[in-house]
């Protein structure tokens, strides 16, 4: 202990040392663009215009070949990776088409296999779509057959929301999207996990690429999958699965790895081969980790969802992103919760079947092992029964038995509209002084602070950060991170992005750290807000910029209050699972000693919970990126102003893909810092 407490003090004297090393470089050089001490030359900048004459190459001219037009009915010539992405592209719109119409009906599927001519000359070639009544009661009974009556009712109550609200078609567009994107990321994930848990070179080319991928801006893939595949429902499923994958490869190599040695000899010995071993042997025993995996990926398919309507999608996120356009409040809100019940319900089913054990000794007639399809075969022909009858029924309007027309629901687009605007006439004029306060003595001078700091003071000051926490490895790392951006032309929008993380982070973190310190306290109240956690969570990151937009005008303080409200989720939630996650022996030693509770929770749990607390304010610096980036659609002048232009850029590919490097490097410098520091913590803790 002794040791520990002179190291601190060391490390902090050198902290300090550094920090005013660093003061007197930001005051002693001069702030000359010719002076490679304040900005070093763009080196990068032409970088992008490269990737663009690239892509544009491999895409248009690189290895021609003869291909038949239907259309024209004559050969034309065109390059073969066009060809590939675009074929590829129409499989998967087949395959988004063929499940949203057994869900909702049309034609398209049948018109694949024959011709609209067809279709034209014979109307009754229809394909029906299912009664909602049959979804909704089949979702029911699957939520019953994973974890009893309680999960019923939630997907019961979750659906019977949608469709009453008039939200079933998009609800359904989104939910054909996601049953193509997620099986697809959940297999790509799969199989190149069991590859670099086989191969070791593998896994050290992949970890690099994904933490990269998972600390990428959302936008910045849909710059190259646009230019690559198109706009359109496929163009989103492809960013979706590129953006969802990444989880899903690090859960299966987890598993894998956690295999004991014992189980794979066990297997070998048993006369198993290669193939055998794997889908026998290691992946059922991982498949805890697999389904957690699962459930992740479908997680990130819907948080995806409003973003890939930016390139064409369909559904929930389409709609979600016109009413934000229009300012409709109320009726973004409904769309915003249908999302949240979506994931909720996913969410749940999906965890269900992780955990769920199947007794393979049981001795059952047919009918018990198959009573849930059969009851589904019941829930079919009910559905179809009450449709039926539906059509008698609402015979001169709508047949809510059947199918309820998209906004043809019931709708509290009123009653949401009149208490935001309640608030504006009652709160905007008295919110403007605090607006007016914090954008002109905190904001601006941060903000100006961050523009005046030289390149080479800022290397010194995160170089050294590093040096103290890693040594010289993970100095030259995040030194590696820092001179990419210092060689672009995006300097000082990265400055600015870093100036609106920083203040959004410290806020969020003091808010995450008292609330999960006082929820800790008791059991109910960690329920309460760890629930409060994944329901904020799984809302569309844009609806946080709605209200702030009605109360602060288009400012920084719109941007920034909603990314503290974003940011705050894994600050509050790793506190709480940190405090209550520190042995009870300890907590009882120290009342035993005679402390009080304040007093226990400033010497004892925080200190034992805090590198795991900075694991969460890793996850808060990650969220508060992304938000800050989707906050540039409000108006800000940060990276995100310039990724958003690279969408509506035809040779925008190239800015995209750098601004996107820009903001994930700045994320994983903190993310290089925070976890080897929390890592040396828990060693030295004894809690590695």
């Amino acid at each position: 202990m002794a040791m520990n407490r002179i190291s601190l003090h060391s490390k902090s004297t050198q902290f300090a040392a550094l920090l005013v090393v660093f003061i007197v470089l930001c005051l002693s050089i001069d702030p000359t663009e010719n002076s490679i001490l304040w900005r070093l030359p763009a080196l990068l900048a032409g970088v992008p215009a490269m990737v663009n004459n690239s892509v544009e190459f491999v895409m248009f001219e690189w290895m021609p070949i003869e291909i038949y037009n239907v259309e024209i009915e004559e050969y034309e010539e065109t390059a073969l990776v066009k060809e590939i992405t675009r074929s590829f592209s129409g499989a998967l719109l087949f395959c988004i088409q063929f499940i949203r119409e057994i869900f909702l009906g049309g034609v398209k599927t049948i018109v694949a296999f024959t011709s609209w001519d067809y279709i034209r000359e014979n109307p009754w070639a229809q394909w029906p779509a299912l009664p909602w009544t049959v979804v909704a009661g089949c979702a029911v009974v699957l939520g019953y057959a994973l974890n009893g009556r309680w999960l019923a009712l939630l997907v019961a109550f979750s659906t019977i929301y949608v469709a009453v609200f008039g939200q079933w078609e998009p609800a359904m567009e989104t939910l054909s999207f996601v049953l193509i994107a997620a099986p697809l990321s959940v297999l790509l994930g799969l199989g190149l996990g069991i590859v670099a848990f086989k191969s070791e070179k593998t896994e050290a080319i992949l970890m690099p690429l994904l933490n990269v991928a998972q600390t990428m801006p959302h936008f910045s893939y849909l710059v190259p999958v646009t230019v690559f595949f198109g706009v359109g429902d496929h163009a989103g499923a492809i960013a979706t699965i590129i953006f969802a994958t990444p989880p899903m490869i690090r859960l299966s190599l987890l598993g894998l790895k956690a295999i004991s040695p014992e189980v794979m000899e066990a297997g070998m010995m048993n006369g198993c081969n290669k193939v055998q071993l794997l889908f026998r042997v290691l992946i059922p025993t991982a498949r805890r980790n697999i389904l957690v995996g699962v459930n992740q990926v479908i997680m990130q398919c819907l948080a995806m969802a409003v973003i890939a309507s930016f390139i064409g999608a369909k559904g929930l996120g389409f709609n979600l992103l016109l009413a934000l356009n229009q300012l409709r409040i109320g009726q973004a809100l409904e769309l915003g919760i249908c999302i949240v019940l979506i994931a909720v319900v996913l969410d749940k089913l999906s965890l269900s079947w992780a955990n769920k054990q199947v007794d393979y000794f049981a001795d059952l007639s047919f009918v018990e092992r198959n009573k849930y399809a059969l009851m589904m075969l019941v829930v079919l022909l009910a559905g179809v029964v009450l449709a039926y009858l539906g059509s008698f029924i609402f015979k001169d309007g709508i047949n809510y038995l059947y199918a309820i027309p998209h906004n043809k629901g019931i709708t509290t687009e009123n009653f949401w509209q009149s208490g935001v605007d309640w608030m504006v006439d009652n709160w905007y004029s008295g919110l403007q002084g605090f607006n007016t306060a914090l954008i002109v003595h905190i904001l601006i001078p941060m903000k100006n602070a961050y523009l005046s700091m030289p390149v080479s003071a800022t290397f010194l000051l995160v170089m050294g950060v590093g040096f103290i926490i890693g040594g010289v490895r993970s100095a030259l790392t995040v030194g590696g991170f820092l001179l990419f951006i210092a060689l672009t032309e995006w300097w000082d929008r990265a400055l600015i992005t870093a100036y609106m993380t920083t203040f959004a982070v410290i806020v969020s973190v003091i808010i995450g750290t008292v609330v999960g310190s006082l929820c800790a306290r008791s059991g109910l109240a960690t329920k309460i807000v760890l629930l409060v956690c994944d329901t904020l969570q799984t809302f569309p990151s844009f609806i946080y910029l709605i209200p702030v937009i009605m109360l602060f005008g288009v400012t920084d303080t719109s941007v920034l209050i909603a990314v503290i409200i974003y940011a705050t989720i894994p600050a509050t939630r790793y506190t709480v699972e940190g405090l209550r996650n520190v042995p009870e022996s300890l907590q009882d030693a120290g009342s035993m000693s005679g402390v009080n509770h304040l007093q226990r929770l400033i010497n004892i749990e925080l200190p034992l919970a805090f590198p795991h607390m900075m694991l969460g304010i890793n996850q808060t610096v990650v969220f508060a990126l992304f938000m800050v980036i989707i906050g540039a659609m409000i108006g800000t002048d940060d990276l995100g102003q310039y990724i958003l232009k690279s969408l509506s850029d035809k040779n925008g590919i190239g800015n995209g893909l750098m601004l996107g490097l820009c903001v994930a490097f700045i994320g994983l410098a903190v993310d290089h810092l925070i976890n080897r520091w929390a890592k040396d913590r828990k060693t030295a803790l004894g809690l590695a």
